[in-house]
């Protein structure tokens, strides 16, 4: 019934403009609004659906959206510089720049502003 269709992945934010300043600004991901919902458009895919529901937002409590990197430490470097933080969770060791370097590879997690969860890995 599928084979055929290009699916794509969506999540939700409590912010809409909030959310397409970090996406395309923080980021540098391209990203385009129509119909009060953005599209982020990232290399490879059909893109991805960021709708927004307000305060009925919940984040997400896992990892929705991995972005590979050559560099995870160059990566981390950067988005650092632009403001962004590094999760670390209990019982996961992390470096001082907040990669985790064990059990897979080198991964470190963010948040967006509205809390859901992405990372940036070394590919």
């Amino acid at each position: 019934m599928f084979e055929q269709t290009k699916a794509y992945s969506g999540f939700s934010v409590d912010d809409i403009p909030r959310a397409k300043q970090f996406y395309a600004e923080t980021l540098g991901l391209e990203v385009s609004e129509a119909n009060g919902m953005l599209t982020l458009h990232i290399a490879g895919s059909n893109g991805v659906l960021v709708y927004p529901k307000g305060d009925a937002h919940t984040p997400a409590s896992f990892t929705i959206l991995n972005f590979p990197v050559d560099d995870i430490d160059a990566a981390v470097d950067e988005l650092a510089s632009r403001g962004v933080g590094f999760q670390r969770y209990e019982g996961m060791k992390a470096d001082a720049k907040g990669i985790h370097r064990t059990d897979g590879p080198p991964i470190a997690w963010f948040t967006d502003p509205a809390g859901n969860v992405l990372s940036v890995l070394q590919e």
